[in-house]
């Protein structure tokens, strides 16, 4: 077996090679140099939804000290277990060698910083320079696709291609970030109770624990209301959300409804949003695996849905949602109560009011509802059809799970 220094080696070799660290490290500010007026290229929006952190390595490598835990602690192996993923072709063919042979040591945390190296860590960018001799992670930061993209496992389980805009389900964003020495105690236990896929972007806001599932960045084209409380009119206004006060990027972003009023210059992230917006409206919803439904039943789940099921009534064709028209006080939803006791989600939004989901791609995004209440399409029926009193038969249910699965 290679021992460390020998794959360090090895991989940043590899690194020059492919030219990624060259082409990828500040992407966005690259980008702006270049050309001072804010791009709307959907090309530009996926290298800055794949790589732009918007400067957040002051909060992640600074405040938490990130880049301290991953290179003691985070072996490749580890980082699988909370739900990161590594983009296949990101690795060159030695790598992808060395993976399969078991020469490369993936419970070596150096082998973590070469992969960062190359850019493989879906989300994650870390900047590794040799200090007395030694690869150090100096810079950590994050990227939307963190928490909104994963990979096809066509490699091995967590590694394969990417599939930008799908929620990364598998992620311990709470685990992971209750890893760092700088968090108090009490906030490391919030962090610990989120299961994977869940995250709460409020509570560094209110102090309130009520985890959310994260939902997929797809399938938005022609939605006005993108988030599950259609607290903002597009994708922008999510975009500097969540870039600003949850990743910790540079820029400012002010909602007094919630209230938020977060200054935090140089502003490293308004230039991208069009770019960023016009990515995400450009990925579709994934069309359901071949095989996975029942054509037949669908069929007539088709007609529970517009008939006696009354979902259409809110999941209004062709984008299966409302949302463009109106919002919905908490009493008209079947979610609430929240699971965990905590305060109605809306009440801690700037709307107080839910967004009737889109189904495309339903059948990808499994638990439902904003927090997670139905773990299957089959429960979200049951659920509606106890709630609503809608008295649909057993078969007529089966069917429009069906139906579900179609979309």
């Amino acid at each position: 077996m290679r021992d460390a220094r020998h794959l360090r080696m090895t991989l940043a070799v590899a690194a020059v090679l492919v030219g990624s660290v060259p082409v990828l490290h500040g992407v966005g500010r690259i980008r702006a140099a270049a050309n001072p007026a804010p791009s709307t290229s959907a090309a530009d929006g996926r290298r800055i939804f794949r790589f732009a952190t918007f400067g957040d390595e002051s909060f992640w490598t600074d405040t938490l000290h990130m880049n301290e835990v991953v290179e003691s602690a985070v072996d490749p192996t580890t980082a699988l277990s909370v739900g990161l993923k590594v983009d296949a072709e990101a690795l060159p063919p030695a790598v992808v060698q060395g993976i399969k042979s078991g020469s490369i040591d993936l419970k070596s945390p150096a082998t973590t910083l070469a992969l960062l190296q190359l850019n493989a860590v879906v989300g994650v960018r870390g900047t590794v320079v040799k200090v007395g001799g030694k690869d150090t992670l100096t810079r950590f930061g994050i990227t939307c696709a963190f928490c909104h993209s994963t990979v096809d496992n066509s490699f091995a389980p967590g590694i394969g291609k990417r599939l930008d805009g799908y929620p990364n389900s598998d992620l311990q964003v709470g685990t992971i970030i209750a890893l760092s020495p700088s968090v108090p105690a009490a906030a490391k236990a919030a962090y610990k109770s989120w299961s994977k896929g869940f995250y709460d972007p409020r509570f560094n806001i209110d102090g309130i624990n009520g985890p959310q599932v994260i939902p997929p960045a797809y399938g938005l084209a022609g939605i006005h209301r993108i988030t599950s409380t259609g607290d903002g009119s597009d994708v922008a206004y999510w975009n500097r959300y969540v870039g600003i006060t949850q990743m910790h990027g540079h820029g400012s972003m002010v909602d007094k409804r919630i209230p938020v009023n977060v200054q935090n210059p140089p502003d490293s992230i308004s230039a991208d949003l069009p770019a960023l917006q016009a990515y995400q409206l450009s990925i579709a919803a994934p069309a359901p695996p071949a095989g996975s439904f029942d054509v037949a039943a669908a069929q007539r789940g088709a007609t529970v849905f517009n008939g006696a099921g009354k979902c259409a009534t809110c999941h209004v064709a062709p984008l299966f949602t409302d949302a463009n028209q109106r919002l919905h006080a908490p009493s008209e939803v079947v979610s609430e109560p929240e699971p965990n006791g905590a305060p109605s989600y809306a009440s801690r939004t700037g709307t107080k009011m839910y967004r009737t989901a889109p189904l495309h791609g339903v059948w990808q995004h499994p638990p439902y509802f904003h927090n997670g209440v139905a773990p299957t399409l089959d429960s979200v029926v049951a659920r509606y059809n106890t709630r609503k009193g809608l008295h649909l038969t057993q078969q007529q249910q089966a069917d429009l799970v069906q139906y579900l699965k179609s979309l």
